[in-house]
């Protein structure tokens, strides 16, 4: 069983005044600062993952078909997956020869042909069922796994509203044990804290 969430957090930065008083060439007046942040759990709904692929051989037309042959048998098992062609980009696409003595160019290695591909998935259940489809393929590296939504904009409005909200509460609370009164901000913060995407799996 999996439980896929993704965190969304916003710390926002706000200072209050306690008094009206003012000075007439700098502000002198009573605050406190306080601290809000807000955490949203949202199911992603689009998942990025980046593949390598490296192959070398001392004949750079041998290195090339081997890249090729693995790449294209890595397309036939995505699309079996169900994945279409427009979720598959061939993200780059690099040769290099090497030798073991770089400087003196001595004791040629081969060309390391490397390509890389990026797959947008839709869905989380298919991840590991991708990921070892993949690797069986041939795929070398698994660069890295992006969890993205695309309502990001919505969650991250209603996470900054609840962050202001638990700065006001925070705020008044201090104040009242103060035996004080909070007015409005003088100056409010806006930070991002903390991993954008957690995916967690049994």
């Amino acid at each position: 069983m999996k439980t896929t969430v993704a965190t969304i957090c916003f710390i926002i930065m706000m200072n209050c005044h306690a008094f009206s008083e003012q000075a007439m060439m700098y502000d002198n007046r009573p605050k406190i600062t306080v601290t809000g942040e807000a955490v949203i759990y949202v199911k992603p709904d689009k998942i990025l993952i980046s593949l390598g692929i490296e192959t070398w051989d001392v004949d750079i037309r041998v290195a090339k078909q081997k890249n090729n042959d693995i790449l294209q048998k890595t397309i036939i098992g995505i699309k079996k997956l169900g994945i279409t062609e427009k979720n598959i980009q061939t993200d780059h696409l690099s040769i290099d020869p090497k030798w073991k003595n770089e400087y003196r160019k001595e004791d040629f290695i081969g060309y390391f042909v490397r390509n890389t591909m990026v797959i947008t998935l839709s869905e989380t259940g298919k991840i590991e069922e991708f990921v070892t489809m993949a690797l069986s393929s041939g795929v070398n590296y698994l660069h890295g796994v992006d969890f993205q939504t695309t309502e990001l904009k919505k969650y991250r409005e209603q996470a900054r509203e609840l962050a202001l909200k638990a700065a006001k509460e925070k705020a008044k609370k201090m104040a009242g044990v103060l035996g004080q009164s909070i007015g409005s901000p003088i100056q409010i913060n806006e930070t991002f804290s903390g991993m954008p995407w957690r995916y967690f799996s049994s």
